[in-house]
């Protein structure tokens, strides 16, 4: 049986090993400092891996568009109107074959730095995963150190005609691609020739978020161009895949090459403005050669999770629209919030793939908990975490600066003050910085209750990696068998994984107080594992023991607020 129970931790390396504590505004990598791979030790691996991970996912390591002039490395400047803050986005590339320049400490070096940190990463114990960005390419997009007899993208494009089966672009012929007007590149302090509220592409290119105009406005993707699968989207979005088109090719051969650099797994951006059919060809292509290679999608339709499961062929997909969503309304304690919503989540839209779905709280798209858009309180994520970490055999992910409640909280530059952390902008996390203590790695200026915050995700994670009933055991859920004693409501959540050898109680709260309920078990589970009688079961994060006189009547328990019980049966 394939164990599917990946623990992730997502981290940018631009932020990740960034000590330097300025933050100014829209400050440029000298001013506000840049994290480097190599900022990425052993020391600092070493601690990631003793918190259970098992994989780390280096969010824009490829390299991608930039206000940075690195010409004196002999990397043409990007131009600063189709580009997303002073350090870019890691999701505009501008070569497919290359390492951010940013992140290197000896720039000529950059790809072996890479190679050195995906070493470190498996001598650590743990595989590496790297954004795939099928979508778009930034508007700057040129490679300069691609393999011999690679052709880059449009680089055989016929640019007269809007659509071709055999283009990688989409055009409007005739017509130049227009900045959005209003945009302040950098803000006001920042200066380049470069600078001048145009660019120079003709004709003009679609623009990423499927603009087919030569001017997609302020809130459009404009600094990218979208790639053609060989869908015609201005003729219904007819497809031509009798003949493949040539970009298919292209990304399996981009996707080759960072495998045969050590690479393990890809996090797909945006898999469903994609053809299902270029998934279907490309990953069982890509698997026949490197059968341990992983497919994480980002997925928002739920309606569409069997077709990228089952015909696309991803490993696994984001389950934001369900389980993430249910959980933020409980974390946050809104208004009709329920745990009911968790029932619907496993017994619909994810029945039969939930051990395919990738679970979280936070990731770079999404607010941090800690942030006053969220919860404002990283502890009040401990029932929505053990949510996620425990109600299947499938992966779950921490974003770097979770487990120390980074709250993100201000603006930075492109990257406004909306609770994220800027994937935009050069910056610090400050209470990342804590832990990272200038490079030791050693939290010794986390405070108390950070500590106890990092200490319960490093058990939880842990336990759901090492515990059989966890990592690989059935699901049952409590819920019907509960919902009429006294103590239940609708914001407690229980259910049971088990295995012939391991059997596992979870019990979480919601509330933001104590509750109290007597936990039945149904006749057939204690039956099943023949229980009966007084009985006494341990919590495995804080060691608490409940006991009964009779299992056939109950377990009494009272649960704290915003909390959870994982009691071993």
């Amino acid at each position: 049986m394939p164990d599917h129970k990946l623990i992730i931790y997502q981290l940018l390396p631009r932020l990740f090993g960034n000590k330097v504590t300025t933050n100014k505004f829209y400050g440029s990598a000298e001013e506000n400092g840049v994290g480097k791979l190599n900022d990425i030790t052993d020391r600092a691996l070493a601690e990631i891996k003793a918190m259970g991970f098992t994989h780390v996912w280096y969010t824009g390591v490829i390299e991608h568009a930039t206000m940075t002039d690195h010409s004196a490395h002999g990397i043409k400047p990007d131009d600063p109107d189709v580009v997303k803050g002073r350090a870019g986005s890691p999701y505009a590339i501008k070569d497919y074959y290359d390492i951010a320049t940013d992140l290197a400490v000896d720039v000529e070096f950059r790809i072996s730095e890479f190679k050195e940190l995906v070493g470190r990463t498996h001598k650590s114990g743990m595989k590496v995963i790297i954004d795939f960005v099928p979508n778009h390419v930034a508007r700057t997009y040129a490679s300069d150190v691609k393999p011999n007899g690679v052709r880059d993208f449009g680089e055989d494009d016929d640019s007269t005609v809007d659509f071709s089966p055999d283009n990688d672009f989409y055009y409007i012929p005739g017509q130049p691609f227009v900045v959005p007007g209003g945009y302040n590149p950098g803000g006001d302090d920042f200066k380049s020739p470069l600078k001048d509220g145009k660019f120079d592409e003709y004709p003009a290119k679609a623009t990423g978020n499927d603009v087919f105009s030569p001017a997609p406005g302020i809130n459009d993707w404009f600094e990218t161009v979208k790639l053609n699968y060989g869908v015609y989207y201005l003729d219904g979005k007819k497809s031509y895949f009798d003949r493949m088109p040539p970009l298919w090719h292209k990304m399996y051969h981009i996707l080759t090459y960072w495998c045969k650099m050590g690479v393990d797994g890809f996090r797909c951006d945006m898999i469903e403005i994609v053809p299902v059919e270029f998934w279907a060809w490309l990953i069982p292509n890509i698997k026949a050669n490197y059968p341990d290679v992983i497919f994480i999608g980002e997925a928002y339709d739920k309606d569409q999770y069997y077709n990228y499961i089952h015909n696309g062929g991803f490993n696994y997909l984001y389950d934001k629209v369900g389980l993430y969503d249910a959980i933020r309304r409980l974390t946050c304690n809104e208004p009709g919030a329920s745990a009911w919503e968790i029932n619907a989540v496993w017994n619909n839209h994810c029945k039969g793939i939930d051990h395919n779905m990738l679970r979280f709280m936070e990731n770079h798209d999404e607010q941090r908990i800690a942030s006053r858009f969220f919860a404002g309180d990283a502890m009040l994520a401990v029932p929505g975490m053990i949510v996620s970490a425990t109600l299947a055999t499938g992966p779950v992910m921490i974003y770097s600066g979770q487990e120390v409640g980074e709250p993100a909280t201000g603006a930075c530059g492109f990257s406004g003050d909306d609770g994220r952390t800027t994937i935009f902008d050069y910056w610090g996390m400050p209470e990342h910085q804590k832990w990272m203590n200038n490079g030791a790695f050693d939290g010794k200026h986390l405070t108390v209750g950070q500590q106890q915050l990092r200490n319960f995700y490093g058990k939880l994670l842990n336990i759901t990696k090492d515990n059989e009933a966890l990592n690989s055991g059935s699901f049952y859920e409590l819920m019907i068998a509960n919902e009429h004693q006294q103590g239940f409501d609708t914001k407690l959540y229980m259910y049971l994984r088990y295995t012939a050898h391991q059997r596992v109680l979870i019990i979480v709260n919601f509330n933001r107080e104590a509750r109290a309920i007597n936990i039945k078990l149904p006749v057939e589970i204690l039956t099943q594992f023949d229980l009966s009688g007084e009985a006494s079961f341990s919590d495995m994060l804080s060691g608490e023991t409940f006991s009964t006189t009779d299992i056939g009547d109950g377990i009494p328990v009272i649960v704290n607020g915003s909390s959870g019980l994982l009691l071993n049966l």
